[in-house]
């Protein structure tokens, strides 16, 4: 029995859209979703922008009576995941022996900040009686198990800025191993807390100008939200249902610096791709394209390709390389799902997404980022980079079937 594995559903929520096509096509013209906040008071913040979901209104896709146990980032996770449900065609009976593995960075930051603002600003002695179940991490898989039927393996993966990645890469696994015929896989995030930006300006790594990787005037990354889920499934199982397959995720990449918990490492993150060329029979000179971790901190960007160019040596010249967080932003524990989303659609519509935003590249920054211009170009076998706080890589290698 072939147990290799397929994409046959994409799923996504966004500053570029509340679905895939509408991301897909933000993308490949271009368009930035970064813009002056909407949500959010400013009042006490240094920063006034983020790449934020607009115009969304969760009544419209979940049931009311529910509602209130839904956060923000499992409102997300449910939307991506219906979508890509759907964009697989499955049905109830194709989800018996399904796993939903859903990654999050702090999963449910809203309900804790609303609690946290109950409890001391308004100096009230009981939160919501939900905030339990609301809050917990793995809220955001619960649901999307429970509102699909699915009874297998469901819980949640928490690596930081690789949680998305290490999500689908234990999807994989699953699928490969025999354990499961279907993963539904991916990562939702909901930053945008009082809180949280107030932590990232502590760390000085907030552009408040725009998100502009590899380029020499960049000022820091941008904060996102949303969601990006993929469904997995065995080549075999795909073939029975007559499954549409976009892609092969042919292989991954994982390691850990085991360094400093926000510098990155040239060496963890050259590992991570090594690993994943070898995991997938890849050779280096076969890698097209590169959708970057690319955060536009002048740390991250080096570090990356620095590690591009140890891997591929002269083959690096060659790649087109590129970051999407600029123009959905840093969507944290989400990145890596909705990010390889945008690899898949490349290689599909044998289109490369630019770097928008870019300008002149930096010191340490000498490869080809496809700047500000989408590009037409044939794309057989891509990788999609995630790189996380605490030196945790994860790299997905995706291969065309066409």
């Amino acid at each position: 029995m072939s147990r290799k594995v397929v994409i046959t559903g994409l799923g996504s929520i966004s500053a570029l859209g509340h679905n895939t096509d509408d991301f897909w096509n933000a993308l490949r013209n271009g368009r930035c979703g970064i813009n002056p906040f909407q949500n959010i008071a400013t009042d006490r913040l240094k920063v006034s922008i983020a790449a934020e979901v607009t115009a969304f209104y969760p009544e419209q896709h979940i049931p009311p009576k529910e509602l209130p146990l839904f956060d923000r980032f499992s409102q997300f996770a449910y939307v991506a995941a219906k979508e890509a449900i759907a964009d697989a065609s499955l049905t109830e009976a194709q989800l018996t022996r399904a796993a939903v593995i859903l990654g999050t960075c702090l999963g449910a930051e809203h309900t804790y900040d609303e609690s946290y603002h109950c409890l001391y600003a308004e100096g009230k002695s009981r939160v919501h009686p939900l905030t339990a179940p609301k809050g917990m991490p793995s809220a955001a898989a619960s649901q999307v198990s429970m509102q699909f039927g699915i009874k297998g393996p469901v819980f949640a993966v928490c690596s930081a800025c690789s949680s998305a990645a290490h999500a689908i890469i234990q999807g994989h696994t699953m699928i490969q191993s025999g354990l499961v015929d279907v993963a539904i896989a991916g990562g939702s995030e909901a930053p945008l807390s009082l809180v949280l930006i107030k932590s990232f300006e502590g760390l000085r790594a907030l552009s408040n100008d725009t998100c502009r990787p590899f380029s020499e005037d960049r000022s820091g990354l941008v904060l996102g939200e949303g969601a990006g889920m993929v469904v997995m499934e065995s080549m075999d199982h795909a073939s029975k249902r007559g499954a549409n397959v976009y892609a092969e995720l042919a292989g991954f990449g994982m390691s850990s610096d085991a360094g400093h918990i926000t510098a990155p490492s040239v060496d963890g993150i050259a590992a991570a791709i090594g690993s994943a060329l070898d995991h997938a029979g890849v050779s280096a000179s076969e890698v097209d394209y590169i959708n970057a971790h690319g955060t536009g901190t002048q740390a991250n960007d080096i570090a990356e390709t620095a590690a591009i160019n140890k891997v591929f040596g002269h083959h690096a010249s060659k790649l087109a390389v590129s970051s999407t967080k600029s123009m959905h932003g840093h969507t944290l524990g989400a990145a890596g799902g909705i990010e390889l989303i945008a690899t898949i659609r490349a290689i599909q519509d044998k289109v490369i997404p630019p770097t928008a935003n870019f300008t002149k590249a930096g010191e340490g920054c000498d490869l080809d980022y496809v700047p500000n211009s989408a590009r037409e170009m044939e794309v057989n076998v891509a990788l999609s980079n995630s790189f996380a706080f605490g030196g945790l890589n994860a790299v997905l290698v995706v291969r065309s079937l066409a």
